[in-house]
């Protein structure tokens, strides 16, 4: 909100105009571009060699998830490691529903073969719900056995088979726990130490392997639409404890628009990376900021209405205010310049008078003092 606000007071007409008010156009323009710009988190920290799981984006497309921190990113050939997708939640929230559909999605499109890890033992029938979604999606499945019972042990014997034979991707079921739960909390930590163990790429002066803290290559985070303020409070707390590189945003098939994710995306700096959009194995998509947005405000085809061109419009609209502005701000610095300089210039010499004044006093006083 701080942002719009400061974006509407600095396009306002400066100078004689000032009193202006801005059109509802104005208005809707300013919020949905501002909005846009939260959630495009197309930003430098967005690591090299990163790629969509939609190969056919192109670079000229004005928020393509391939050239985004909003891609997902996979493991660099030259490494001989999978990809390790860590995804965690809250209890409910379609973490182990989106695993299968991402899964699905990997090898349709991507042509890879993937390996699930069941690591959640906490929840009754959790490993049998994976197993359907890996059996849904042709993919197999790496669960608890009499050796491996624990979630460490069990994500540690996933990355061990997926290195033994040439799995492109892992991805790795977690439990679903409250931000509050701290015994769970601390699972998720040793998880990944475990995981940065197996696929160390390199050794200490004394042959010991290094843990590779390139791993996993996402951990992230699944948020159902119609969470509200507690979905920031646990992003916080997750995001510190263990540390998150992305956003899913689910059920956005019903009335629940998902608003509260623009939040923990700004606080957090954090991207969206895909969202859910129904309960089919393909309704698993690229997040697209325009198009959420769209949706989240009301706006054309996205929020159910006819015209499929006001986003458009809305755009243009903006472009054209904040070209207004540059144009307004050599003349405003004109007219400023020669005030402030007066000012200082006629400052100065009574500023000066006034410090010789005092100093001549307290010469006085000291004269009388000594007689």
């Amino acid at each position: 909100a701080e942002d719009i606000i400061q974006e509407v007071q600095s396009l306002r007409a400066a100078g004689e105009d000032q009193a202006k008010v801005l059109t509802r156009e104005d208005l809707m323009s300013i919020m949905r571009g501002k909005l846009i710009e939260t959630l495009d988190v197309r930003r430098a920290s967005a690591k090299s060699g990163t790629d969509a799981i939609e190969n056919d984006a192109t670079e000229d497309e004005s928020y393509s998830t391939s050239s985004s921190a909003s891609a997902i990113r996979f493991a660099s050939p030259e490494d001989k490691i999978p990809t390790v997708l860590f995804v965690m939640g809250a209890n409910g929230m379609g973490k182990t529903t989106t695993i299968g559909k991402l899964a699905h999605r990997l090898k349709k499109e991507g042509n890879q073969t993937v390996l699930m890890a069941a690591c959640d033992t906490f929840r009754a029938g959790a490993v049998d719900q994976l197993q359907q979604w890996a059996d849904r999606a042709e993919v197999d499945i790496y669960g608890p056995n009499q050796e491996e019972r624990t979630p460490t042990e069990i994500v540690s014997g996933a990355m061990a088979k997926a290195l033994r034979e040439g799995y492109h991707t892992v991805l790795v079921d977690t439990a679903g726990r409250l931000s509050n739960n701290w015994e769970l909390t601390e699972e998720l930590v040793n998880m990944k130490k475990a995981i940065q163990e197996r696929l160390s790429v390199r050794n200490s002066d004394d042959g010991q392997p290094i843990p590779n803290s390139d791993v996993p290559h996402e951990s992230l985070l699944v948020l159902d639409a119609a969470q509200g303020r507690m979905a920031l409070d646990s992003s916080r707390i997750w995001n510190k404890e263990v540390g998150l590189s992305g956003l899913i945003l689910t059920k956005l098939d019903g009335s629940a628009r998902g608003g509260s994710v623009v939040a923990i995306s700004r606080e957090l700096d954090l991207p969206v990376k895909l969202i859910g959009v129904g309960e089919g194995i393909d309704d698993l998509r690229d997040f697209e900021a325009e198009k959420f947005v769209d949706g989240l405000l009301g706006i054309g085809a996205a929020g159910g209405k006819s015209s499929t061109s006001e986003g458009a419009m809305l755009a243009s609209r903006l472009e054209t205010l904040r070209k207004e502005r540059a144009s307004r701000a050599p003349e405003i610095k004109k007219k400023k310049e020669p005030v402030a300089a007066g000012r200082r210039e006629e400052a100065m010499p009574s500023d000066i008078g006034r410090k010789r004044n005092v100093g001549s006093k307290r010469k006085n006083r000291r004269k009388k003092g000594k007689r």
